[in-house]
């Protein structure tokens, strides 16, 4: 385990590349409204989990439980085709081509929103990416291409399938340049945070936010910092195997890391979302990393509570168990909100 305090917090990260980046829309009237209209839309459960808050020595553990969302089985349902029910409602979505590549639930919101708004998806997937994602994919009408070892590889590759086929890009990251679909589609993410608001009576002391390029944390930290102010201390876990915003924090520069592959396999992204960093630079209040064994453990703790995800969805339970107590202020009276952002592999 890993820890650093933000020193960028409340002031923003000021560098080049991000000179032109906007920061995470805190818009959450427009995705629930839209939501509003999807039959397969419903808002997922806020639990509180007494016996994890007993494991954990705190006095309350909430959790946004993510593995029903749209039947898809994590929050990404709330992205991708968030993007494209918006550009349905423009009359820009039928008979056009999205191509992406992702690490497995991405990909999953890409597909269902081009299926039910009369468009075509091509996934890209990395080699490490089981094959269970690239068969759910299959059944939801996607082409499926393997192209590289790792994401930042399959990206490279859908990159290039858009440009020379003229297909919509539709990422889940944003890079210099690309950060208009981007933003959107982390907009699609602030109908969590908003349920949370509805279902909870006061503001958490501490949120743990996992991330891999930074989409999810990024838009839920805009919104809990815009409606909680400074009562909730932010933190950012990432594996130690794919650093991305931590470096990119303690380098005061976006910053792509290596590594080898990370069985949290939906975080294990290696270059940051500009858009994620920019916000999670002004927004969160710490960043740490958690081991392989520490991820695994967070995934065993979180099943034997009755909360059977993945490494990559309890990543925060992870955090939430390793992290300096001290550093964080976490004691008997914490009361910590935590995103189980995935179902458990089949």
């Amino acid at each position: 385990m890993r820890m650093i305090s933000n020193p960028f917090r409340a002031v923003g990260l000021s560098h080049k590349d991000l000179t032109d980046v906007p920061y995470p829309s805190i818009n959450a009237d427009a995705p629930q409204a839209l939501l509003a209209r999807c039959p397969h839309a419903g808002i997922t459960p806020l639990v509180d989990a007494p016996t994890v808050a007993i494991a954990c020595n705190v006095a309350q553990v909430l959790i946004k439980d993510e593995r029903t969302r749209m039947g898809l089985g994590s929050f990404k349902a709330l992205g991708a085709a968030y993007v494209i029910a918006s550009d349905a409602a423009k009359g820009k979505a039928r008979g056009a081509t999205y191509v992406t590549a992702s690490a497995g639930n991405h990909g999953l919101s890409v597909a269902a929103g081009a299926a039910a708004f009369g468009a075509r998806s091509v996934i890209f997937l990395a080699q490490t990416v089981p094959e269970v994602f690239a068969a759910r994919l299959r059944d939801m009408g996607a082409e499926v291409v393997r192209a590289g070892a790792n994401y930042e590889a399959s990206m490279d590759a859908a990159m290039q399938n858009a440009a020379e086929t003229g297909a919509i890009l539709l990422s889940d990251s944003s890079w210099v340049g690309y950060t208009s679909r981007p933003h959107v589609l982390m907009e699609g993410y602030l109908a969590l945070m908003a349920e949370v608001f509805t279902q909870i009576d006061s503001p958490p002391t501490h949120l743990f936010l996992q991330a891999g390029v930074g989409g999810l944390a990024g838009a839920c930290a805009a919104l809990a910092r815009a409606t909680w102010g400074d009562a909730t201390r932010i933190t950012v876990v990432e594996p130690d195997a794919a650093p991305c915003l931590i470096a990119s924090v303690e380098a005061g520069a976006p910053i792509e890391t290596t590594g080898p592959s990370s069985a949290m396999g939906r975080l294990d992204c290696k270059v940051p979302s500009l858009i994620a960093l920019k916000g999670l630079a002004r927004d969160a209040d710490y960043f740490m990393t958690v081991s392989e064994a520490e991820g695994a453990a967070g995934a065993d703790q979180s099943a034997a509570h009755g909360f059977k995800s993945t490494p990559s969805g309890a990543a925060g339970i992870a955090g939430l168990l390793t992290a300096d107590r001290t550093v964080l202020g976490l004691d008997a009276a914490s009361r910590v909100l935590i995103i189980l952002s995935e179902q458990a592999e089949t």
